[in-house]
């Protein structure tokens, strides 16, 4: 695992515990004067400090050169000194932020090749065994909480790559729904201007075998060609921009057209499954067919959603709207009658929802959905409907 680059704080951190061991070493503490021969030791493990985060290794190096040093040319009346408190920081910042583990066990090694020759200089028959223990005792502690600490980054490092991938697997999954979705919205939409077309080819041959004998006929035809026209027109605009991908052979069998005249087979359905349904259909003129379908779809994924979450024996209220500019669909529950109500996903998470935004966002309409106070859930299109798509 490559080290993390400092931060500020951890910079400032660092910088501190230098200053720490050069004012040990200055100033001397601990009843012990440090001797100005072995000032420059110090100053060379508080410089090595500085690096502790970025090269554990070569920090811990320098520090045990300066540290054998001091064994070698001084003699042992000379040590241990305040600033020789940088070995175990050394051996701390080794375990904790060295690439590998192992790193760890070199510098356990180093300090404990010390701990004998401070032993050897130091111990007598009857102490030495104390003094061993001793230092084993702070080492080791040092050791053991260096460890701890990074077993717990690094367990804290591999949650926050575990919810990153998550996170980029939820957007990806998100992001098929919502291809997959146009991909069938773009086939529905193909599917209603191909019907106009049609209605179009029927309308201007009626014409043109009418016009030399019923003017007026023709006149009606021709009218009726010129709205379907621009309302395939407007379909077809919509269409520009959404993706056309693969889907299932067994889904493609199913290519007739729906019409709201099946809202009540759809109700019916969902009453068979165990739902009470209301059905509440104002239409004050027919729907243009891409919005018809879209109407129809988004009743049938709200009634989906109530049966799936709410279960059966949920109370639903589905109304349609219909004014001189705009359709309004809306899909209410009560929640069920179980004690606890299944969870729903919070808006824009599930797929059913991710499929009704896309089919009203192609008409250029708005969608809202959410919990109602106190229990049950709300699902409300509203659609615009242009004056060309009215006529047609």
């Amino acid at each position: 695992m490559l080290p993390e680059p400092p931060s500020r704080r951890s910079i400032a951190f660092d910088l501190f515990i230098s200053i720490g061991v050069v004012g040990l070493t200055t100033l001397g503490v601990f009843m012990r004067q440090t001797p100005r021969t072995l000032m420059w030791a110090g100053f060379v493990m508080a410089a090595a400090l500085l690096l502790r985060r970025r090269h554990p290794m070569w920090t811990m190096a320098a520090i045990s050169l300066a540290a054998l040093s001091q064994v070698v040319f001084f003699s042992a009346s000379t040590d241990p000194l305040p600033y020789d408190l940088a070995v175990l920081i050394g051996m701390f910042s080794v375990v904790k932020y060295a690439r590998r583990l192992a790193g760890g066990y070199v510098a356990a090694v180093v300090v404990g090749i010390g701990i004998v020759i401070e032993v050897v200089r130091h111990g007598n028959e009857q102490t030495w065994w104390l003094l061993a223990l001793w230092y084993l005792g702070v080492c080791g502690g040092v050791w053991l909480m260096a460890y701890t600490m990074r077993q717990r980054r690094l367990y804290v490092a591999s949650l926050e790559e575990r919810a990153a991938t998550l996170e980029r697997e939820r957007e990806h999954l998100a992001r098929i729904a919502v291809a997959d979705e146009r991909a069938a919205i773009a086939r529905e939409l193909h599917d209603v201007i191909a019907h106009s077309l049609a209605v179009m080819i029927v309308q201007a041959d009626g014409a043109r075998y009418a016009l030399d004998g019923d003017p007026d006929q023709a006149r009606t035809a021709l009218t009726t060609v010129a709205a379907t026209g621009r309302g395939a027109l407007d379909d077809m605009r919509r269409l520009v921009g959404v993706l056309r991908g693969s889907r299932p052979a067994e889904a493609e069998a199913d290519r007739r057209r729906i019409t709201l005249a099946e809202l009540t087979t759809l109700v019916d359905g969902a009453r068979s499954a165990g739902l009470s349904v209301d059905l509440d259909a104002e239409l004050a003129r027919p729907l243009p067919p891409a919005i018809e379908l879209a109407v129809y779809r988004i009743a049938q994924e709200g009634l989906t959603n109530v049966l799936r979450h709410a279960g059966p024996g949920a109370c639903v209220a589905l109304s349609l709207r219909h004014s001189a500019d705009s359709v309004t669909v809306s899909v209410t529950d009560d929640g069920g009658t179980a004690e606890i109500p299944a969870p729903r996903l919070a808006e824009g998470t599930g797929h059913g929802l991710i499929g009704m935004r896309e089919r009203v966002a192609v008409h250029g309409g708005t969608l809202d959905a959410g919990p109602r106070t106190g229990r049950g859930w709300a699902v409300r299109a509203h659609i615009p409907v242009l004056p060309s798509e009215v006529a047609a």
